[in-house]
């Protein structure tokens, strides 16, 4: 006897993007919400219309946007707000290249080597880690 399962709703969008998906992605967060012309448009070197409904595609089946009819064309907007995507992407940014550790990469962005910040970002941080400390409850 077979049993056939519908298949399950992502819990949460799949990470991985390509830089292409990444770049529709930063289109439609600035956006809010755009059409695949409006899309084909902003990206830097215009790919065929064909390639982004494509790429649009496979963003909505990853779970990253949906779609709306409006008239004769799709609306695709982002499913997850920005701020969760930045949170996500961070995660996978200090997992990747500092081994999970925050404090790792928090140093790398302070290295003066490769870091550019103002005396007044440095007192902008130094204010977030004093804000933080005070949420800690050691």
């Amino acid at each position: 006897m077979r049993i056939l399962r519908k298949p399950a709703a992502p819990a949460k969008a799949e990470t991985g993007l390509s830089r292409r998906e990444r770049e529709i992605m930063d289109i439609l967060f600035a956006a809010g919400r755009a059409s695949g012309q409006e899309i084909q448009q902003r990206l830097a070197d215009q790919p065929g219309y064909s390639g982004v409904r494509t790429i649009l595609r496979i963003l909505e089946r990853k779970g990253h946007v949906r779609h709306v009819e409006e008239g004769l064309r799709y609306v695709y907007e982002p499913v997850v707000k920005r701020e969760q995507a930045r949170h996500s992407a961070i995660e996978r940014l200090v997992d990747t290249f500092f081994d999970g550790s925050m404090k790792a990469a928090a140093a790398a962005f302070l290295d003066p080597a490769s870091a550019k910040l103002s005396n007044k970002d440095l007192d902008e941080l130094e204010d977030l880690i004093r804000r933080a400390r005070k949420g800690d409850h050691e």
